[in-house]
């Protein structure tokens, strides 16, 4: 039994063995790093992601706890019926403000029935 009784200095697959078995420690540290990092957006709880904003092939993905949703683009202009419920304002410092019509009560302005 030749294979026995070579010196392990010696034998080359050895050495390919160790180093496959670093390159595995190298992808599991990488793979741990990719999961934990602090820019991921999925480690918060509530997250919505929109990928090509405005564009017909705009994608959004949105979790909402456990639960993820994914929506895509058709590129077409939705439509339907409604009321104008009031008017927005955005601030100078980014913010949205949301006014609402006099005529209308706060029922009528989350109401979803049709008059």
């Amino acid at each position: 039994m030749k294979l026995l009784d070579d010196d392990e200095g010696i034998n080359p697959a050895l050495s390919v063995v160790n180093l496959v078995d670093v390159f595995l420690v190298l992808i599991a540290a990488l793979l741990i790093s990719i999961a934990q990092n602090p820019i991921n957006p999925f480690l918060d709880d509530d997250v919505m992601v929109i990928k090509n904003p405005g564009q017909k092939n705009m994608e959004i993905t949105i979790k909402k706890g456990e639960k993820i949703e994914h929506y895509k683009s058709t590129g077409e202009i939705g439509a339907g019926e409604g009321v104008k419920a009031g008017v927005a304002y955005r601030m100078a410092d980014g913010s949205i403000i949301y006014v609402p019509d006099e005529g209308l009560s706060p029922q009528d302005t989350t109401s979803n029935t049709t008059q």
